[in-house]
């Protein structure tokens, strides 16, 4: 049986991840795992990376995956409660420091920021990555294509200009066929 779901909980959750989204809101997909599934039982592991995948291979902004691990959780209140908590802070700071950032563009602590963050921001992509190979990953029947599928990619990202929505798609035509 799962937990009761505490919309504030989850929004209070969500709006100090959405501190953390340095790169993007798909860098805190780690944590949100951990507070959704591990913590919460409030998704599983298949229906939380299955929510993952729906929101990204719709078309919009990568940030709807949000909205739909909350509608998931609690339906439509879910969903507001997570786009809320996700979206609310950030919004604010980033209004406020693009433009603080904008009148000290040439401020050495700016530009040593902006440049600490790029190690942070793959490493929450990678993380990210992770997570969501590892159900593939641990099941025999897929374990070597999608090493095979990660291997590929990582290849055509270091070595060609090739768009990353063609690799997606590419992923999604394998997945289609039944190769992944």
């Amino acid at each position: 049986m799962t937990t009761p779901v505490d919309l504030f909980s989850l929004f209070l959750h969500f709006l100090t991840l959405s501190l953390l989204a340095v790169g993007g809101g798909i860098t805190t997909v780690p944590e949100m795992h951990r507070f959704l599934v591990d913590k919460t039982g409030w998704l599983t592991d298949t229906s939380f990376t299955s929510s993952i995948a729906l929101a990204q291979a719709a078309p919009g902004p990568n940030i709807l995956f949000v909205a739909v691990l909350g509608w998931n959780v609690a339906g439509l209140p879910g969903a507001a409660a997570a786009m809320g908590g996700m979206m609310l802070p950030s919004s604010v700071l980033t209004l406020t420091a693009t433009r603080w950032a904008r009148a000290n563009r040439e401020h050495v602590v700016l530009r040593s920021f902006s440049a600490g963050m790029m190690p942070l921001t793959l490493g929450l992509i990678i993380a990210t990555g992770w997570l969501l190979a590892l159900p593939y990953l641990r099941a025999e029947a897929h374990r070597w294509s999608t090493l095979a599928l990660v291997a590929v990619t990582v290849l055509l990202t270091l070595k060609t200009r090739l768009g990353l929505v063609w690799m997606v798609l590419g992923g999604g035509v394998l997945g289609a066929l039944g190769l992944v």
